[in-house]
């Protein structure tokens, strides 16, 4: 797990202004116990861009939209037998929008719904029910 600590916009300024007056760099990042690096990086990016306040994660943009995924957890949920790809099939149908088996199956994953094997047993004959009902009844007391 990352144990970075971001630098609110407010600190951002605070630290800026304490630049801008005419302090060294390492003595803003020793007032504020912050590393050297991260005053430097912070003052280099505000001379370039004029802004100081941080730019937030541009990851990848997801496939589908939060109704989107509540439509795919619903209609996997309507039929419990329907396979991950025959739901990205109907949520074709739907939209219009093609999607992964992968992407319904992490949906899905988010909505609480696994895939399961069911357990195998033994089925029982007639014999067995027959045999298991009397050793009951001859044990029941």
């Amino acid at each position: 797990m990352s144990s970075r600590h971001h630098i609110d916009d407010f600190m951002r300024g605070r630290i800026i202004g304490k630049i801008e007056e005419g302090r060294k760099i390492t003595d803003v990042a020793r007032e504020f116990d912050i590393a050297h690096s991260v005053v430097s990086r912070l003052w280099k990016s505000f001379k370039t861009t004029g802004i100081c306040s941080r730019r937030h994660g541009e990851g990848r943009v997801r496939s589908t939209t939060p109704a989107e995924d509540r439509y795919i957890v619903l209609s996997a949920k309507r039929n419990r037998r329907t396979t991950a790809q025959q739901v990205a099939n109907q949520f074709l149908a739907a939209s219009g929008k093609q999607i992964s088996r992968k992407t319904v199956a992490r949906r899905l994953r988010g909505g609480g719904l696994y895939a399961r094997r069911p357990v195998v047993c033994v089925p029982l004959t007639r014999q067995h029910r027959t045999a298991r009902l009397q050793w009951c009844r001859e044990h029941h007391n």
